[in-house]
């Protein structure tokens, strides 16, 4: 693929997603089915090997529903290599969705700048960190934006594409070509606290959340009421997808970058959910039973 741009011609052929837990396996699923070469990276060869096993498993599942061919299904699985090596994470675009700390971000995009050559894009599916906090510290920041993915990233279209001061036109055209590419949607965004969903959604979950506090309505209630009204999912089924950890920690995250204004007050209730371990679908026990 050769994405044009008044600055110059970036081409992308390779992708490296750094990170192989649900979102970062997603993430590679769809690369490598739109046909580009994908190295799916994680220091941690258990996570690694577990990520593989999912993603043949999610492959099989699809090919069972005619969702997938055969064929395609080992087309997808040939263009995926799985690696914990750090010099083998050599590509034209990495995209990060390892674990939401800053330094650990950082550490990894001027590591990768090591191995790697000055235009390679540096993108973060970061959920609510400043992009532009990331940019300013490593190597050649006017390559580093925000490529916002939503989960489950194979069924979710929408992506942000999040643009800092300090990315230049170039790494903003190719990051949006190449999300039309995969078949998903970008839209345009500045950096900003939350991006445009997370801040927009915060609501949506705190508010029913304050209820569930309070104990003025059930937590079943809300999401059949929600649910009834057009959303796809209630706020407390979709916190359980998400992750309490990950949707906690953007509530904080937004709440802090926007000066802590009492609206949008993390919940006590989640927070305890979260020391508890009860995490939702991933750890088998959220807001609701999954064992």
């Amino acid at each position: 693929m050769v994405i044009h741009s008044i600055q110059q011609t970036i081409m992308i052929q390779t992708v490296c997603v750094c990170g192989a837990g649900t979102m970062g396996r997603g993430i590679a699923q769809v690369a490598a089915r739109y046909g580009f070469h994908t190295i799916l990276f994680d220091v941690n060869k258990d996570v690694l090997q577990q990520a593989n096993t999912a993603l043949q498993k999610d492959l099989r599942i699809l090919v069972e529903k005619h969702k997938l061919t055969a064929e395609q299904q080992q087309s997808i699985l040939d263009h995926i290599r799985f690696t914990s090596e750090i010099n083998d994470c050599i590509a034209d675009i990495v995209i990060e969705a390892i674990v939401e700390k800053l330094p650990v971000k950082v550490g990894l995009f001027n590591q990768l700048a090591e191995v790697n050559h000055s235009e390679t894009i540096f993108a973060t599916n970061t959920s609510s960190l400043s992009v532009t906090d990331i940019a300013k510290q490593v190597v050649h920041p006017e390559r580093v934006a925000g490529m916002h993915f939503f989960n489950p990233a194979p069924l979710m279209k929408l992506v942000e594409v999040v643009a800092t001061p300090l990315t230049n036109q170039a790494t903003i055209d190719a990051v949006v070509s190449l999300t039309k590419e995969l078949q998903k949607t970008p839209v345009l965004c500045n950096d900003a606290p939350g991006f445009i969903v997370n801040h927009v959604a915060r609501p949506y979950y705190l508010e029913a959340l304050y209820l569930a506090e309070k104990e003025l309505s059930s937590i079943e209630t809300m999401d059949t009421l929600l649910e009834a009204t057009g959303f796809k999912m209630g706020p407390f089924k979709l916190m359980d997808l998400i992750g309490n950890d990950i949707n906690y920690a953007v509530s904080c995250s937004v709440y802090d970058q926007l000066g802590q204004p009492l609206r949008l007050r993390p919940s006590p209730l989640q927070e305890e959910k979260v020391k508890s371990g009860a995490l939702g679908r991933k750890s088998g026990k959220g807001y609701y039973q999954y064992n």
